[in-house]
């Protein structure tokens, strides 16, 4: 049987170093509004859009240059029956050397076809991924959610973020 989790790949001229200082700039090329750490193991970031998505991520794993792995925490969307669908998932970067580039595979573990959000949340990580994030590692400059101020104060502390 197929792995059917959410996966993308982008391959860049760029070295696997500034790959991963890209995917670590995540208000770079996924949102402005990134609250918390997002480069140290154990870091936890709050991630926020509007009223309509909160994820609350943990890093779990970071090999320099070659992997990072965020842990959902807790998470909202608006938009559907089972707000917390991504809650225990792991989103994933894998960099290696190919070829003489660098190839970044993006996964994210959990986000599966039969979740209400999977048709909505590919189309977010392919355009985060493979237009963002491929645009902040090529020409130095992604397309990240910009500012918007105004965390949803009951989420946050229902969800304790750490000061």
């Amino acid at each position: 049987m197929s792995n059917k989790d959410f996966t993308t790949t982008i391959v860049v001229d760029q070295s696997p170093k500034q790959v991963f200082d890209a995917i670590n700039n995540v208000r770079g090329w996924w949102s402005e509004e990134i609250e918390g750490g997002t480069e140290k193991l154990n870091d936890i970031c709050l991630y926020h859009y509007k009223d309509v998505h909160m994820s609350k991520m943990k890093l779990i794993e970071v090999d320099p240059n070659k992997k990072v792995v965020w842990l959902v925490l807790d998470n909202y969307f608006s938009f559907i029956k089972d707000e917390t669908e991504w809650v225990g998932t792991k989103v994933i970067f894998e960099i290696a050397e190919k070829d003489g580039k660098t190839q970044l595979h993006f996964t994210h573990e959990g986000l599966v076809p039969q979740y209400e959000c999977y048709d909505i949340c590919n189309e977010g990580w392919t355009n985060y991924i493979r237009n963002s994030l491929y645009k902040l590692i090529t020409a130095g400059k992604g397309e990240p959610n910009p500012k918007e101020g105004g965390f949803n104060s009951e989420l946050l502390k229902k969800w304790s973020m750490p000061a």
